[in-house]
Formats: C-alpha cells, sequence, structure tokens
C-alpha cells in the first residue's frame, strides 16, 4: 500500500544508517578492499581517448587535445558550511592545484544542479571560456556568476557537437536520498546574490542522464541513482559512469538501468565522502555499500564487466 510505504520505508532506511554506523569501520574497509579490487581492473578505453576521475560525479574527458569535464567539483564543501548556511563557492586554489592547465576545453555538461555536480563549473568556465550545457537552474548558476551568457539549457535529446564529442542529455529524475521521500533541494536555483548560495540553495533543478559519444565509443553518465524508464533510449552503451549513492531508496535501480542501456562495463562513482577535502584520504559516504555493488550487477547479468577509476591527483590534468 502507497500509504504504509511512506511511514515505512523511512523507518526502513534509517534503521539501515543505524545498522551502518554500529559497523562503520567494518563496512568502511570491505568497502575499500573491494574498491582496490576494481581500481586493479584494466578500463576498456579506446586508443587516445583518456577518462579521470574527479571525485563524487565528475570525470575529465581528453581525446584528440580537447577536453570535455562533466559536473566538475573538485572545491568540495565541509559539513559545518551546510548546517551553518555558508556560502558554497568555487575555490581557486584547489582548481589551481587540481586542474592547472587543462587545454583547450570543448565544453562543461552537468547532469543536476545541487552543489556537489554544479559548484565549480562557473570557474571553470570563466578560466577556460567555454559553454556550460545543462538545467535551467544550472543557467541560473552560471547568470549569478555574471556569466549568463555563457549557459546553455539543455534540450532534451538534442545532439550536441562539442569537439570530437557528441553529447545528449536524457530526461531523468534525482533519487529521494536520504529517506526515499523527497529529492534534496527541489526546483531551480533561484537566489538573488552569491552571498545566498549555502549548499542547499543549489537547487536540482532537471535531472539529466548524459550520453557521449566519441570516435564511435558510447558512454553514458548517471549522475544520481534513479531513472525515468522510458526516457532512455541507448543501448549496448560501452561504459556506464553510475552514480551508486541513493540506489538504496530507488526501487529496483540495477535492473531497470542495465536492462535498457546494456553496458558492456560499469563504473561506479559518488561513493565518497564529498564532504572532506581532495587532498584528505578519500573516504565512503554513508551507508554507501560499494563492495555489495559487485553482487548486485551480477544479479541482472553476469556478462558485465565493472571497474573503477583512481580519484584526481595534483596537478594530473593536461
Amino acid at each position: 500500500m502507497p500509504a504504509l510505504s511512506t511511514v515505512l520505508d523511512p523507518l526502513r532506511h534509517t534503521a539501515g544508517y543505524a545498522r551502518y554506523l554500529l559497523h562503520k569501520g567494518a563496512r568502511d574497509r570491505e568497502d575499500a578492499q573491494v574498491l582496490g579490487e576494481l581500481e586493479a581492473r584494466a578500463l576498456p578505453l579506446p586508443a587516445g581517448l583518456e577518462l579521470e576521475w574527479l571525485g563524487t560525479a565528475g570525470y575529465r574527458m581528453t581525446y584528440q587535445g580537447q577536453t570535455l569535464l562533466i559536473d566538475p567539483f573538485l572545491s568540495r564543501v565541509p559539513l559545518s558550511a551546510i548546517v551553518r548556511r555558508r556560502t558554497a563557492l568555487p575555490d581557486p586554489a584547489v582548481l589551481d592545484r587540481y586542474l592547472p592547465d587543462l587545454g583547450e576545453v570543448s565544453g562543461i555538461v552537468v547532469g543536476h544542479g545541487h552543489w556537489d555536480h554544479a559548484l565549480d563549473a562557473p570557474e571553470i568556465a570563466r578560466r577556460t571560456g567555454c559553454a556550460v550545457y545543462g538545467s535551467l537552474s544550472v543557467r541560473n548558476l552560471m547568470a549569478l556568476h555574471g556569466l549568463g551568457e555563457q549557459g546553455v539549457v539543455a534540450e532534451p535529446y538534442r545532439r550536441y557537437e562539442l569537439g570530437p564529442f557528441t553529447v545528449t542529455f536524457v530526461p531523468s529524475v534525482h533519487s529521494k536520498i536520504p529517506f526515499g521521500v523527497r529529492i534534496p533541494s527541489p526546483g531551480d536555483t533561484s537566489c538573488e546574490s552569491l552571498a545566498g548560495l549555502a549548499p542547499l540553495a543549489y537547487g536540482c533543478g532537471q535531472t539529466w542522464g548524459i550520453h557521449i559519444e566519441v570516435d564511435g565509443f558510447e558512454i553514458y553518465h548517471q549522475g544520481s541513482a534513479d531513472l525515468i524508464d522510458d526516457a532512455i533510449r541507448h543501448r549496448d552503451v560501452d561504459l556506464f559512469l553510475a552514480g551508486v549513492a541513493g540506489r538504496s531508496v530507488t526501487p529496483d535501480y540495477w535492473r531497470r538501468v542495465l536492462t535498457r542501456l546494456r553496458p558492456a562495463t560499469v563504473v561506479p562513482m559518488h561513493y565518497d565522502d564529498f564532504l572532506r577535502p581532495l587532498d584528505a584520504p578519500m573516504g565512503f559516504t554513508l551507508d554507501i555499500g560499494l563492495a555489495a555493488v559487485p553482487d548486485e550487477i551480477a544479479a541482472v547479468s553476469r556478462e558485465i564487466g565493472l571497474a573503477a577509476l583512481p580519484p584526481i591527483r595534483p596537478g594530473s590534468a593536461n
């Protein structure tokens, strides 16, 4: 019964978080062990394509000397900024350290407007002169930084030719974390100045899955673990960059998404503790259960490969 589930589901998820906290040390060690095994596996990329994980749902993709950035978020935001509603803005020193020379950037694409996906996009766009593609919420964020002309509200299923990359935005939906009840910070970013940009003022806005094709190789990026089933039109993708945070509150997530995309390889992401600075030892986000991901995927198909990327290191951008 839907009415009963609205009461029982939050209680069930709360109990799960409590169990995790009771056994956090052991659970984190299990996650770290599995992560190490996944990072040791070679990622089947075509010659000339470089893919680097920026942490959370962020990636730097480079081909033929041109770079595409997805959900770049490196500045990080501590828990205290969320609790005290402090402004959350790009940290130029962090970007200088981790992305010192990006070269030619064909574009930045953003799956939704939350701070842990969109925060650094305006500053990187300012430095490189590229456009940022995403939702109205993301364009509003660009305008707050005085860069409204570089913000592009994406059209669903339109093919954007960004250098060697062909990008398509697929309508999607954000997972209802943490308790399966509602999407956090729904709506578009709408504050009147940068002074009002506390972390929770970054509105989710329209959520997108992002399909990227480069030289015949197909990548699908799903920054949040939910979907609009019939909206996914792409099949047999080579690489699925899969946000795993929030999957436990999305009914039958893996079966629904994997039977549509039919990926050759899954790369999990968004399992790291994004409240920690990038230069701190990597932790895991609350009750992420990364160690369970291989079995969860195998329960849908044993034909799907699984690998992970290590996080970015200082000065590693091309």
